[in-house]
């Protein structure tokens, strides 16, 4: 169905001129997904399925965001380096951080399949962001050796040193890269002193967090164990710590195999402070369980994450829904204070979710953190009937096939976006693909004022298969 629509002459412009949201304040805000550094936090969209991939900036503001306030960047994008050919997957993973070093937030984009001749795949795109954020051109890195294929499968933007400045760091199938402080540069990639990625390990993803008392940031490479043909045989959560010393050399394996709590899609994989003392947490989802679904709970501390945490289902105590195989409990997870009390809450989607009697149409289940840890204590779930969400439950919608949990209107509460890669916008469209953002409140999410977009509110022409918003920036 047409989910609400909003006028997208305003978009298309800002599209074409590269323009943002209105002038930014003096001083940018320093906050690491802060385009335009008026004190927003912006929300970035990808979509690698259709024409080589695209990404869509959203910029913040005292009533949230609105396709009347962003951009659309593809590798087409004047300025923007490369071009957008069918199989790049641009978009495939979105991050941020200040990487030059000029206070605003610049835009990381990875597209692991960019074929560059001569090279492994893959790249990784960093645009600029400013006062007019995107209109002064970025940079593109590729495969440092012969080894990394799949460059860009994955990128954070922490202290990897522990020197108190961020590095750019990007993994590929089986390979870590690290960049120095500053603009990266083509031959400025460093490998890992001490070599630690198993040759049999195929990476998705890597979420840098807090999660020890290590100067820096700790990093978690997760992904999938694979035998000698190739074949996957397993999940694979490993942990990297940071710091000064030799990069690689602390190194331990979290959770492999085939239940292992791990995931194999880079959206399962969270970070956050739950219990409020300080350390980061890290939350896993595992769709490939018998009961449809689960996730995991590790909780970081001075000596870093331990091996083994609480795993929660659609069976646990307090938790809404019923444990049904393939409902793909745990496919997304995202970590933020929605509530503003200074302790991360988390959002868990179950994206093949049966809801009113219609297959696969998906649910968001909203739980709390408290000093004790995740509490079940008042959980929630939110799908396309519950009252205020705009649409309706239709089969194979996925609603809750990523997410995000960021404040994105500045009240101090994080405000949830979910993804629905399934949502079919115009009649007879197939996985056009639309958003949803939700409102915090000090009781959790709200759907009052809560709204929705697709890929036709910016401008783009329906294409069936797009899966507009199946990646939401970290």
């Amino acid at each position: 169905m047409r989910i609400r629509t909003f006028a997208v002459v305003a978009a298309a412009a800002l599209a074409l001129t590269g323009l943002g949201a209105p002038g930014a304040a003096a001083a940018p805000s320093g906050l690491w997904d802060d385009f335009n550094g008026d004190g927003y936090r912006d929300l970035a969209i990808g979509t690698p399925k259709a024409s080589g991939g695209t990404v869509t900036v959203l910029f913040g503001s005292s009533s949230g965001v609105s396709p009347a306030r962003s951009v659309n960047i593809t590798q087409n994008t004047p300025g923007v380096p490369g071009t957008s050919e069918s199989e790049d997957q641009f978009g495939e993973n979105v991050t941020s951080g200040d990487v030059d070093g000029d206070g605003y937030a610049d835009l990381i984009v990875g597209a692991p399949s960019e074929q560059i001749t001569g090279k492994p795949s893959g790249s990784v795109t960093i645009v600029w962001g400013g006062v007019k954020p995107f209109t002064s051109g970025g940079t593109v890195l590729t495969a440092p050796n012969a080894e990394a294929f799949g460059f860009g499968t994955g990128a954070a933007f922490a202290d990897l040193d522990g020197d108190g400045t961020g590095n750019l760091v990007v993994v590929g199938a089986n390979t870590f890269w690290w960049y120095a402080e500053g603009k990266p540069t083509q031959d400025g990639a460093l490998a890992p002193e001490v070599g630690f990625l198993p040759e049999n390990v195929r990476l998705d993803g890597v979420v840098a967090g807090h999660f020890s008392g290590t100067d820096g940031s700790d990093f978690v490479l997760h992904g999938r164990r694979t035998d000698s043909t190739g074949t996957i045989t397993g999940k694979y959560v490993g942990l990297l710590r940071g710091g000064p010393g030799d990069i690689g050399s602390s190194y331990s394996v979290l959770a492999e195999g085939s239940a292992a709590g791990g995931a194999a899609w880079d959206r399962a994989v969270a970070a956050g402070d739950i219990n409020g003392d300080g350390y980061d947490d890290l939350v896993t989802g595992n769709t490939d369980v018998p009961n449809g679904g689960s996730f995991t709970v590790r909780y970081g501390k001075a000596a870093g994450l331990p091996a083994t945490g609480g795993t929660y289902t659609q069976a646990s105590p307090g938790v809404p829904g019923t444990d049904e195989s393939y409902d793909y409990f745990g496919a997304a997870v995202a970590v933020g204070d929605a509530t503003g009390d200074g302790y991360a809450d988390l959002a868990v989607g179950a994206s093949y979710e049966d809801v009113d009697g219609h297959r696969n149409v998906g649910n968001v289940v909203f739980l709390r953190g408290s000093s004790a840890g995740l509490t079940t204590s008042g959980a929630r779930s939110f799908h396309q009937a519950t009252p205020g969400v705009p649409g309706a439950a239709e089969a194979g919608d996925h609603f809750g096939s990523s997410l995000r949990l960021r404040d994105i209107n500045g009240n101090g509460r994080a405000d949830l976006a979910i993804g629905a890669f399934g949502e079919d916008v115009v009649p007879g469209g197939y996985d056009d693909g639309a958003a949803w953002v939700l409102r915090g409140t000090t009781s959790g999410l709200t759907t009052s004022y809560a709204t929705s977009f697709n890929a036709t509110d910016f401008g783009y022409p329906v294409v069936e298969g797009r899966k507009f918003a199946d990646v939401l920036a970290r």
